[in-house]
């Protein structure tokens, strides 16, 4: 859990906007496209751009968003977003940018909590449109794995040192015929999971199939995950509360992304009540 005696104190930094091949390459977008709504927006979230590398003459940064809600009736709680990790799964970046809107419209949604969101953590594979980012990577089989990959890299870094009370990852499977998810970590996640997997549902069918991923399944739920997926530090304890919520690529872009927003709103607020009143799970 984060203790704080008050919101953080950070400074604001803009991404510089150095020239990028991508605007004159016909056929490739421009990564910066994704987020210019909340580049152009005077919304009350912190910007920071974590750091930078260079691709080719290309240079790409790694852009953080903090909204800090009203204070709750305790601690804050601290949770990290992350989509676009694979590059060619656009719903989850555009419901991480949905979301962190409805937080600017809606403050009492965060109440209680700081809510990082890195809504495109693969900016070369968005702009290519691959899984991979232009590296040949997966970048979500790199983590904790001594990775060399900048992006891999700058999110440890920010995964080891603000020490997530949950992390909710945002994919999307071109094979699954409805929504699923790995609830791994802390005990909690379970409870987190399963009401906002009934939310989500009401958009799109959920997958009761007993094998997902090649995984052992049971109402949707996974409880094992890949090695190198984004997650907690090997040795965080106690264990945060650790999220991968796929929706199905066979549903249109909207209901892909209205899910995602709809899983996140009630995972949050369901984490907020199990705390609240004090569950042993």
């Amino acid at each position: 859990m984060t203790r704080l005696a008050s919101p953080p104190r950070l400074t604001e930094t803009r991404p510089a906007m150095s020239s990028h091949s991508a605007k004159v390459r016909a056929g490739r977008k421009n990564f910066r496209d994704a987020l210019s709504t909340l580049h152009r927006a005077k919304e009350p979230w912190l910007q920071t751009t974590l750091g930078t590398w260079a691709v080719g003459l290309d240079d790409y940064p790694l852009e953080q968003f903090l909204f800090v809600g009203p204070r709750g009736g305790g601690d804050y709680y601290r949770v990290g977003i992350f989509a676009g990790i694979h590059g060619d799964e656009i719903a989850g970046i555009e419901a991480a940018v949905r979301f962190l809107r409805e937080l600017a419209r809606t403050p009492d949604l965060a109440r209680g909590y700081e809510v990082y969101v890195y809504p495109l953590c693969n900016p070369t594979g968005f702009e290519d449109g691959t899984r991979h980012s232009r590296s040949g990577r997966d970048l979500n089989r790199e983590f904790w794995l001594g990775s060399r990959e900048p992006e891999v890299q700058l999110l440890e870094q920010q995964i080891r040192t603000l020490r997530f009370d949950g992390l909710i990852s945002l994919h999307a499977d071109a094979d699954t015929p409805g929504l699923y998810a790995f609830a791994l970590g802390a005990q909690v996640t379970h409870h987190v999971v399963e009401p906002a997997l009934a939310a989500a549902e009401k958009i799109v069918p959920r997958n009761l199939d007993p094998t997902i991923d090649n995984f052992t399944a049971r109402n949707g739920l996974i409880r094992k995950g890949y090695p190198g997926m984004l997650c907690a530090a090997p040795e965080a304890r106690p264990r945060p509360f650790e999220i991968v919520f796929e929706t199905p690529l066979l549903a249109t872009l909207e209901q892909q992304v209205e899910a995602n927003v709809v899983f996140l709103r009630h995972a949050l607020e369901q984490y907020q009540q199990l705390m609240a009143i004090g569950q042993d799970l």
